[in-house]
Protein backbone atom coordinates (compact mmCIF):
# COMPACT_ATOMS: atom_id res chain seq x y z
CA UNK A 1 0.00 0.00 0.00
CA UNK A 2 2.94 2.33 0.58
CA UNK A 3 3.80 2.30 -3.11
CA UNK A 4 0.31 3.49 -4.13
CA UNK A 5 0.38 6.22 -1.55
CA UNK A 6 3.82 7.28 -2.77
CA UNK A 7 2.75 7.34 -6.43
CA UNK A 8 -0.54 9.12 -5.85
CA UNK A 9 0.87 12.66 -5.82
CA UNK A 10 3.18 12.26 -8.85
CA UNK A 11 0.36 10.64 -10.80
CA UNK A 12 -2.02 13.49 -10.03
CA UNK A 13 0.67 16.04 -10.95
CA UNK A 14 1.33 14.24 -14.20
CA UNK A 15 -2.37 14.17 -15.08
CA UNK A 16 -2.98 17.80 -14.15
CA UNK A 17 0.18 19.47 -15.48
CA UNK A 18 2.18 17.30 -17.85
CA UNK A 19 -0.51 15.41 -19.74
CA UNK A 20 -2.54 18.47 -20.89
CA UNK A 21 0.65 20.22 -22.03
CA UNK A 22 1.79 17.11 -23.84
CA UNK A 23 -1.54 16.69 -25.63
CA UNK A 24 -1.67 20.39 -26.57
CA UNK A 25 1.85 20.38 -27.95
CA UNK A 26 1.27 17.15 -29.84
CA UNK A 27 -1.82 18.40 -31.66
CA UNK A 28 -0.35 21.82 -32.33
CA UNK A 29 2.64 20.17 -33.99
CA UNK A 30 0.31 18.01 -36.08
CA UNK A 31 -1.63 21.07 -37.15
CA UNK A 32 1.57 22.91 -38.05
CA UNK A 33 2.87 20.00 -40.12
CA UNK A 34 -0.41 19.59 -41.97
CA UNK A 35 -0.31 23.25 -43.04
CA UNK A 36 2.94 22.85 -44.90
CA UNK A 37 3.07 21.28 -48.32
CA UNK A 38 4.11 17.70 -48.67
CA UNK A 39 7.00 16.84 -50.95
CA UNK A 40 4.71 15.51 -53.65
CA UNK A 41 2.64 18.70 -53.56
CA UNK A 42 5.77 20.83 -53.83
CA UNK A 43 6.90 18.87 -56.87
CA UNK A 44 3.48 19.34 -58.45
CA UNK A 45 3.55 23.09 -57.81
CA UNK A 46 7.07 23.31 -59.23
CA UNK A 47 5.97 21.42 -62.33
CA UNK A 48 2.98 23.71 -62.77
CA UNK A 49 5.17 26.79 -62.40
CA UNK A 50 7.57 25.48 -65.04
CA UNK A 51 4.63 24.86 -67.37
CA UNK A 52 3.30 28.37 -66.76
CA UNK A 53 6.71 29.85 -67.55
CA UNK A 54 6.93 27.87 -70.78
CA UNK A 55 3.43 28.89 -71.81
CA UNK A 56 4.17 32.52 -71.04
CA UNK A 57 7.25 32.36 -73.25
CA UNK A 58 5.21 30.74 -76.02
CA UNK A 59 2.54 33.42 -75.82
CA UNK A 60 5.18 36.11 -75.99
CA UNK A 61 6.75 34.43 -79.02
CA UNK A 62 3.37 34.10 -80.74
CA UNK A 63 2.55 37.74 -80.06
CA UNK A 64 5.92 38.77 -81.46
CA UNK A 65 5.28 36.73 -84.62
CA UNK A 66 1.81 38.17 -84.98
CA UNK A 67 3.14 41.69 -84.47
CA UNK A 68 5.66 41.20 -87.24
CA UNK A 69 3.28 39.48 -89.71
CA UNK A 70 0.02 41.31 -88.87
CA UNK A 71 0.83 44.62 -87.22
CA UNK A 72 -2.78 45.57 -86.47
CA UNK A 73 -3.98 42.24 -85.07
CA UNK A 74 -4.37 43.71 -81.59
CA UNK A 75 -6.71 46.43 -82.79
CA UNK A 76 -8.74 43.87 -84.73
CA UNK A 77 -9.06 41.75 -81.61
CA UNK A 78 -10.14 44.76 -79.57
CA UNK A 79 -12.79 45.58 -82.16
CA UNK A 80 -14.07 42.00 -82.07
CA UNK A 81 -14.23 42.04 -78.29
CA UNK A 82 -16.01 45.37 -78.31
CA UNK A 83 -18.46 44.11 -80.93
CA UNK A 84 -19.15 40.97 -78.84
CA UNK A 85 -19.88 42.98 -75.71
CA UNK A 86 -22.23 45.24 -77.66
CA UNK A 87 -24.07 42.19 -78.96
CA UNK A 88 -24.28 40.68 -75.48
CA UNK A 89 -25.77 43.89 -74.09
CA UNK A 90 -28.45 44.04 -76.76
CA UNK A 91 -29.72 40.53 -75.92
Amino acid sequence: MKFFEFMFVPTILFMVIVLPMWITMHYSSLKRSSRSLKQEDRETVDHIMETVDKLTDRIHTLETLLDSDYPDWRQQQERRDHYKTDQDRSH
